[in-house]
């Protein structure tokens, strides 16, 4: 080959180099440093607003929380990523600030400065539990999941900084074992848990703010001397399945107001993301011990195809502690 050709061939093949170069390069994303560029949709609380939205009911998906690690300049720092199933394991986790300061000043809500929610990934278990904080900012929480497979760990607290919000942020949790995973309970009107029986009526709606009652009961009587629990009658968490986006649900009325009796009724009021499946899990307080009772509901648009009932149909409880759920 002759030295003007051997210069072609070598200007040919860098050539195609380059362009195959340039071909991955602009179809390959590149990683964004913008907290906000990379975090999942619908992760604002229920009820925020940031003056630009779209009214309820416009159409457009209503916020939920708990995709994130990070909001609002906080970061969840979860000490213990992996535990052992069906063993009690402490849990550790830290609040840091933009700075990386570990958070040793919350506000209190429901009697208590931050909430701690697990659930596995399938929504069979549950667990509402509330973590003591070291004078460091350490939180700590004994803890015994069942069985293995993928857990979301919730952290819903508001700091004591000026200005501050009410976050809820989420990291995953592994638990070790042989894992099985189960279908999501099927959609019912009643949910029982040791001798009582929950019934739960009212819409939840995609984008749209509904009503949902939750009569309890025990031998087919109302239940009408339910012990406050962290400042209500009642608490209610709502998952969506699949994500587990944690929807923030707000009880009507507290003890002591003149108004709100201590059963057998205990209403919210919550507003779904976005159409599709959810877990509902009520905490309620008797003769004092909590229960909790644990509802799949499907929030649908379409005229006829949302709950029977009304909206709200339950199902079987969950595997929870005597630390149940809870809502705002």
């Amino acid at each position: 080959m002759n030295t003007a050709l051997r210069i072609a061939t070598y200007t040919a093949a860098l050539a195609a180099t380059f362009g195959a170069a340039y071909g991955v390069g602009s179809v390959v994303t590149p990683v964004s440093t913008d907290p906000e560029s990379t975090a999942p949709p619908h992760t604002k609380h229920a009820g925020a607003s940031d003056g630009e939205g779209e009214a309820p009911g416009s159409g457009q998906d209503a916020p939920a929380g708990g995709l994130r690690i990070s909001e609002g300049g906080y970061t969840l720092d979860l000490g213990t990523p992996r535990v052992p199933a069906a063993r009690t394991t402490e849990l550790r986790f830290a609040i840091r600030d933009s700075a990386g300061r570990q958070v040793t000043a919350f506000q209190r809500e429901h009697d208590k400065e931050l909430h701690l929610i697990l659930a596995s990934q399938d929504l069979t278990t549950y667990r509402h539990l509330h973590p003591t904080r070291a004078a460091d900012g350490t939180w700590s929480t004994p803890a015994n999941l069942p069985v293995a497979g993928g857990y979301r760990l919730f952290a819903d607290f508001t700091p004591a900084a000026e200005g501050a919000k009410n976050l809820t942020l989420g990291a995953d949790l592994a638990v070790a074992g042989d894992y099985r995973p189960a279908p999501v309970p099927a959609p019912s009107a009643t949910a029982t848990v040791d001798g009582y029986t929950v019934t739960l009526t009212g819409p939840l709606r995609p984008g749209t703010a509904g009503e949902l009652n939750l009569r309890v009961s025990k031998a087919g009587r109302p239940v009408t001397d339910l012990d406050p629990y962290l400042g209500a009658y009642g608490h209610l968490v709502a998952l969506r399945s699949g994500d587990l986006a944690y929807l923030h649900v707000h009880p009507n009325g507290e003890p002591g107001d003149g108004k709100t009796e201590p059963g057998p009724d205990v209403s919210f009021t919550a507003t779904a993301p976005s159409a599709g499946t959810y877990r509902l899990f009520l905490d309620f307080k008797h003769n004092g011990t909590v229960r909790t009772a644990a509802f799949t509901v499907t929030a649908a648009t379409a005229p006829g195809s949302g709950n029977p009932g009304g909206g709200g149909p339950a199902s079987s409880p969950a595997e929870g502690e005597a630390d149940g759920g809870h809502g705002h």
